[in-house]
């Protein structure tokens, strides 16, 4: 198939699938003609992909892994033992990125809470409520 048939049966962009080909994701016959002939596996190979991706894997990852990797029809399998590792890796970074963020959002929880409880006080500040000397 070509890759306005596998951008429609994917429902991935044509822009994205050449990406995925030029990080090495998808590898396309190419036609006498140079456009590519995609194959019907790779349907499932771009929604592979998009798991992983939404997994928080990058690109480089996917491309190390993706051949490990299984599909049993409902998920996706780890199938060399390696391959638990480098994942297990991901996981602690995307851990460590969540708990980041968590802090970031404990810091601007504090920030907001002082500024509501400023904007709740001024009425009663002496300072701000003094008629302007003129």
């Amino acid at each position: 198939m070509r890759i306005g048939e596998l951008a429609r049966r994917t429902g991935i962009s044509e822009r994205a699938l050449r990406y995925y080909e030029e990080q090495q994701l998808l590898r396309p016959e190419r036609r006498r003609s140079g456009y590519r002939e995609y194959a019907e596996g790779d349907v499932r190979t771009v929604r592979n992909i998009r798991t992983l991706l939404a997994a928080g894997l990058s690109t480089y990852t996917i491309a190390e892994v993706l051949p490990c990797m299984t599909d049993d029809g409902d998920a996706l399998v780890p199938a060399c033992p390696e391959l638990t590792t480098v994942l297990s890796q991901d996981r602690d970074r995307l851990t460590t990125a969540i708990d980041d963020l968590l802090a970031a959002r404990d810091i601007l929880d504090a920030i907001i809470a002082a500024g509501r409880s400023e904007t709740a006080q001024p009425a009663s500040d002496p300072a701000l409520t003094a008629a302007p000397a003129g």
